[in-house]
């Protein structure tokens, strides 16, 4: 049996119990506290917290979430830290990290792998303990064969009563895990940990969407839109749904919007190609650009901000999305979601 240890946050006096292998991160998000985080597995530093009492080990000392000064100040990142005895840190904490479905740890059996690209394959898990629920949008971590460290891929179905978790996930040839992921067969078992991820469907929110996925991106877009096809509340909302791909080759995702219904009336399409030799080749009658270009012709960027904005694929492309609605258009920052674990 896992040995627990005791964490207490400084500045509230809350405490929660942490198993000796999992990170003081996840186990106070297990805990329904809202311990500040983002990408979870070491990369953007939101979780960085200084050990007050107490022993950790730390995974990643290397995590690139730290800075030389971080490091220098002693500051460490939850997400990479187990505790090794009964401790007290100073950490972050808010309302908004709360989690609505605390995250659990459990064994999702392979049973579904379906290719929509060269290098896209879609795969569905079934969960031990039958738990899915989530928020469209939102990640879980997958504990892969032969890779150190969960990896962060987004669901692209639903909460669901069914124990099924969905990924759509691009191959990445010097990825370790993708590379591990893609040998997986049907059958085949590992440990998910989920869910996690702020950028979730507003359900509460009347404004249209506009989703802008490339590569494993379009898994929480499709959520998106799915979560706004289920929730009978959003029946006005329209999605406007951009994927973009270097070549016609790498683009998908319309034929699974096109199974919600109301195709081209509530929900919308709009492929983009970044490559023009690739377009060109292929005889493409598309846009040719980047994708975040085709959202601000398509939408135009004074209309930007009567949106709601969610985004997931390749760092550029985020900085890009972030870089026309934020800067360019003024979207208001609330109005603008994603997760940066890519």
């Amino acid at each position: 049996m896992t040995s627990t240890f005791k964490v207490q946050l400084q500045q509230t006096g809350e405490t929660f119990e942490c198993a000796a292998d999992d990170a003081i991160l996840r186990g106070g998000q297990r805990a329904g506290l809202g311990l500040s985080y983002d990408c979870n597995v070491g990369g953007c530093g939101s979780c960085k917290f200084e050990l007050v009492e107490g022993e950790v080990e730390n995974m990643w000392e290397e995590a690139p979430g730290l800075n030389p000064r971080d490091v220098k100040r002693g500051k460490l990142l939850a997400c990479q830290c187990r505790p090794k005895a009964d401790s007290v840190i100073k950490m972050i904490t808010m309302d908004e990290f709360v989690p609505r479905t605390p995250p659990q740890r459990f064994t999702g059996k392979l049973e579904m792998i379906r290719d929509l690209t060269s290098d896209i394959r879609e795969f569905r898990f079934k969960a031990d303990n039958n738990f899915s629920t989530f928020q469209a949008g939102q990640y879980a971590l997958l504990n892969l064969p032969g890779v150190e460290g969960g990896r962060a891929y987004s669901m692209s179905n639903v909460n669901n009563s069914d124990g099924d978790w969905e990924f759509i996930i691009r191959l990445v040839p010097d990825g370790k895990g993708t590379n591990a992921l893609f040998k997986l067969n049907e059958g085949d078992e590992i440990e998910i940990d989920g869910p996690y991820g702020m950028a979730y469907l507003r359900t509460d929110v009347p404004r249209n969407i506009i989703c802008v996925g490339g590569g494993s991106g379009l898994a929480p877009m499709l959520s998106i839109a799915r979560g706004v096809a289920a929730e009978a509340g959003m029946n006005n909302v329209n999605v406007h749904l951009f994927y973009g791909g270097r070549g016609p080759a790498d683009l998908c995702g319309e034929e699974e919007l096109k199974a919600l219904g109301e195709f081209g009336e509530r929900f919308h399409y709009y492929p983009a190609v970044s490559v023009p030799e690739m377009a060109s080749e292929s005889g493409w009658q598309g846009f040719v650009g980047f994708v975040h270009e085709l959202v601000r012709e398509t939408i135009g960027e004074e209309s930007l901000p009567d949106y709601e904005i969610y985004t997931c694929g390749p760092p550029p492309m985020i900085n890009a999305v972030m870089q026309m609605a934020a800067v360019d258009a003024q979207v208001p920052p609330m109005q603008i979601h994603y997760d940066s674990f890519l």
